[in-house]
């Protein structure tokens, strides 16, 4: 029998590939919405980023999502996915 593949991302944060299950999606929405991706399958712009809060600060330092994103990084959705990180 064969052995699945597994779906492999790089983190924004550390630049390391990870297995996609093991980290967190970014999308921003057809709307210009940017919001934390849960399923990993809405429509849109995706990126990922480790469950460590040093690869969401080494992003942020390294202004990795305001690239991939635009200037749509709200501080509430900063406030959001830090949280998120920190009870994962």
């Amino acid at each position: 029998m064969k052995t699945r593949k597994i779906p492999m991302r790089m983190c924004l944060g550390c630049q390391e590939m990870h297995p996609k299950k093991e980290l967190i999606r970014i999308v921003k929405t057809p709307e210009g919405v940017v919001e934390i991706d849960p399923s990993g399958k809405k429509n849109g712009r995706g990126a990922y980023l480790c469950l460590r809060l040093d690869c969401l600060q080494n992003a942020l330092k390294r202004h990795q999502l305001q690239k991939t994103f635009g200037p749509d990084i709200t501080p509430e959705f900063l406030k959001d996915l830090e949280e998120k990180m920190s009870s994962s």
